[in-house]
């Protein structure tokens, strides 16, 4: 097999997790640039029992590799080792929280190993919940601490098992008033929002929302350890950093950090958003500065990649924020 994928997946690194499938009998190339796709597959025979695999790029390495164990564990435990830091342990919990469903229990020793034992296979829940997505709750939820709301997003809450609800817990350090309950999550502010300087390492994703929201902060707002930006659909901090930079705000930006100091009032912009999803949705959120209802448009470029994980996102936001100036 050979896999490919758009021209920005051949930018994204690969390596660590081809090493690992390497080391433990598979069979896999490179066809450009080593450590990058395309690759090239080859039929393989997994053999090693224990795996060792690096955390801080991506944990969606560790991911695909837990995944893969219980189709290895038919005659002896299977143990993935993790070296180093594990960045975005709230992913690594959706992944172990779903394997139980399926009838596989993950023993791990803190966040550095990981054993699948012998003979455990995955049987069918029958039926399964899933849950709305966390990540796309966040702009409506930073919307409502923007404008005041108050917003309610309906589909996750107390009882979801994706890290991406600890969002709220950021938007509270921001002085918003959060309401949560079993299958549902409420936000609404005094729409005066305090600066944060926080480490976002734990929900890489979400944290782009608060980047935008600190157009609105009474200070500087500090986002850390961010190091995996650098290897989304794009380099998320050179680009939030070019973007919030046309609304205004001064923007320092480092390997795993940017600070935001927001500024006076938001001006009219054109946001680009280099075929990233997120970065067209996290930025509709600069039409709610009182600004851009007064005729400083903030216009998005290529809205249409939101299709990734939320086609209908511009006509939901629209309709929420009921602001008759927004123009998706």
């Amino acid at each position: 097999y050979t896999l490919h994928g758009i021209p920005r997946m051949h930018e994204r690194p690969i390596g660590d997790l081809v090493e690992a499938l390497n080391a433990a009998g598979a069979r896999i190339d490179y066809t450009g640039q080593p450590g990058y796709p395309p690759l090239h597959i080859y039929r393989g025979h997994f053999h090693a029992r224990h795996m060792q695999v690096k955390g801080n790029v991506s944990s969606q390495f560790l991911t695909a590799l837990l995944m893969a164990a219980p189709l290895m564990a038919a005659d002896g435990d299977v143990t993935i080792e993790v070296v180093g830091d594990l960045i975005s342990k709230p992913y690594i919990e959706i992944t172990l929280n779903l394997m139980r469903r399926f009838g596989v229990d993950v023993q791990r020793d803190g966040w550095q190993a990981f054993t699948v034992s012998e003979g455990q296979k995955y049987r069918s829940p029958a039926a399964i919940h899933v849950e709305g997505d966390a990540s796309s709750a966040s702009y409506f939820l930073a919307a409502g601490a923007i404008a005041g709301g108050p917003v309610r997003v309906e589909g996750v809450g107390r009882d979801s098992i994706q890290g991406d609800v600890r969002f709220v817990e950021a938007l509270e350090q921001m002085g918003a008033s959060i309401t949560v309950g079993d299958n549902w999550i409420e936000a609404q502010s005094n729409g005066v929002l305090k600066a944060i300087d926080a480490d976002f390492n734990h929900i890489p994703d979400a944290a782009m929302t608060i980047a935008v929201a600190a157009l609105y902060a009474d200070g500087p707002s500090t986002l850390r350890n961010i190091a995996s930006w650098r290897v989304k659909e794009t380099d998320r901090i050179a680009a939030m950093a070019t973007e919030l930079r046309k609304l205004g705000a001064t923007v320092e930006e480092g390997a795993d950090f940017l600070r935001v100091v927001p500024p006076e009032q938001i001006r009219a912009a054109t946001i680009d958003t280099y075929d990233d999803h997120r970065m067209a949705m996290c930025f509709s959120l600069a039409s709610l500065d009182g600004a851009a209802r007064k005729g400083a448009t903030v216009r998005i470029n290529d809205p249409k990649c939101v299709a990734k994980t939320f086609p209908e996102y511009f006509e939901a936001f629209a309709q929420t924020t009921r602001d008759d100036l927004f123009q998706p």
